[in-house]
């Protein structure tokens, strides 16, 4: 009897997966060849534009210290990214079975995606080094990467679509808006970013392409029990936020060079976590593409129930 291969496909979906392939071949980059190219960091610059960091607000720093508390989030920022594709990656794994015997453009542009994902693990942890070698000892990354990829991947997949969602398309949105038109920014630590970009641009639409299908898959209790798991996860990264937040306000404490008054060391802690709430949650939430694609998926109710876990984060 002979094989007869059946898939079930769409024109128009498979052409966005197909556009996100052609795409990443044309824009793919190597870490040393093209983003590092043997260079170090200048600790004379800034990492992060003041629009991420937020530390104009702290007015009794001195303008190095601003700097330098900028340094310390530009590291953690590197870090979280390496974090969270630690379990973006893993999740994209687990999907490809979804198209294993059916639409082989997707399969491609997932693995494709993976693949770019282990890079971007890489670049991030390259960066960590380069970065500790020209701050003093002592800074700690709090969370740990595999231990919050298996607690991610716990979730429902919709949950863990929706998270990954959220956080590729505001890596669109830092880069356009605040890291690329700042001239002040270290050329280095610009460029990781601006390769970084190319490639998660592609990740967002495959993103929402999976985040998608996965919807209307599920029947109405499941995408419900789904919402739950979703405002649960950012309930954890707020978790996290907390913990970092506070292992950098005291990483800077030791090493900015002067003692602060009592009431300046918690008003720095405070706009430390709003500045990270603002960079990891609030501004991939207000971000107008992620809440066009939830609104499409869920309903009154429940966005009610996502707005009013975010809304005590926003500050």
């Amino acid at each position: 009897m002979p094989f007869t291969e059946t898939f079930a496909t769409d024109t128009g979906t498979t052409q966005r997966y197909a556009r996100c392939i052609e795409v990443s071949r044309r824009v793919r980059w190597e870490i040393d060849a093209d983003v590092i190219r043997g260079r170090s960091f200048d600790f004379g610059q800034s990492f992060l534009p003041d629009g991420l960091t937020r530390v104009s607000r702290l007015g009794f720093l001195r303008s190095a210290e601003r700097r330098l508390l900028g340094q310390i989030q530009g590291r953690t920022y590197a870090n979280m990214f390496g974090l969270v594709e630690r379990f973006i990656g893993a999740k994209m794994l687990e999907i490809t079975r979804h198209h294993w015997f059916g639409d082989q453009v997707a399969l491609e542009a997932l693995v494709r995606f993976s693949d770019e994902e282990l890079k971007h693990q890489e670049l991030f942890r390259r960066i960590e080094r380069l970065i500790a070698a020209g701050m003093p000892p002592g800074y700690e990354f709090v969370p740990q990467a595999n231990g919050v990829a298996q607690a991610v991947m716990g979730a429902s997949t919709w949950a863990v679509l929706a998270l990954t969602c959220h956080i590729e398309l505001f890596t669109q949105v830092h880069y356009r808006h605040s890291i690329a038109p700042d001239e002040e920014l270290s050329a280095l630590y610009k460029d990781v970013f601006l390769f970084h970009w190319k490639e998660e641009s592609q990740h967002a639409v495959i993103d929402e392409l999976e985040w998608a299908r996965e919807n209307a898959a599920l029947d109405a209790p499941t995408r419900d029990a789904a919402v739950d798991d979703f405002i649960g996860l950012v309930g954890a990264v707020d978790g996290l936020l907390q913990a970092q937040a506070k292992a950098d306000g005291h990483y800077f404490l030791r090493i900015c060079g002067r003692e602060l008054s009592a009431g300046e060391v918690s008003t720095l802690m405070a706009e430390l976590l709003q500045a990270y709430r603002w960079q990891y949650i609030v501004s991939g939430a207000q971000d107008a593409r992620f809440s066009a694609a939830l609104s499409r998926m869920v309903d009154a109710g429940q966005m009610r129930r996502i707005e009013a876990a975010l809304a005590p984060l926003a500050g």
